[in-house]
């Protein structure tokens, strides 16, 4: 078993508060049937473990979870990002969770990069009028 749990009952959702897409993948998030546990990047702090584990879990490297067109992206790294070690990416997603490439969800053993808040609604089967304003 993993860092984080993979039960098909609870929804994990990764997210960043200070977005939009974080707050109306949270919204979509909160009208599903499933338990939610839901991690506001802004406010708590994931580990370089639970990182690494979501970018294995995910199939993709840890820097394909950074938006490199972030403007605080560009304005600190300009387009070296290609050049930053695995422990360089997580101290970016840990020190300005705002560059996070949308949200992430875990549901059991699948795992998805949220970037359009209305692909949760289409992953889960969640109906339009159960979701809030």
């Amino acid at each position: 078993m993993g860092v984080l749990a993979e039960d098909n009952k609870q929804l994990t959702l990764i997210y960043n508060s200070e977005t939009s897409v974080g707050k109306q993948t949270l919204a979509y998030a909160n009208a599903s049937d499933k338990k939610l546990l839901s991690i506001d990047i802004s406010k708590t702090k994931v580990t370089g473990t639970q990182w690494a584990e979501i970018a294995s879990n995910l199939g993709v490297n840890i820097g394909d979870l950074v938006d490199e067109d972030h403007p605080n992206f560009v304005k600190n790294f300009g387009d070296k990002g290609a050049m930053l070690s695995s422990e360089d990416w997580i101290k970016i997603l840990q020190h300005q969770p705002e560059v996070l490439k949308g949200c992430i969800v875990i549901n059991g053993k699948n795992r998805l990069v949220i970037t359009n808040p209305s692909d949760l609604v289409k992953h889960l089967g969640i109906e339009g009028e159960d979701i809030p304003e």
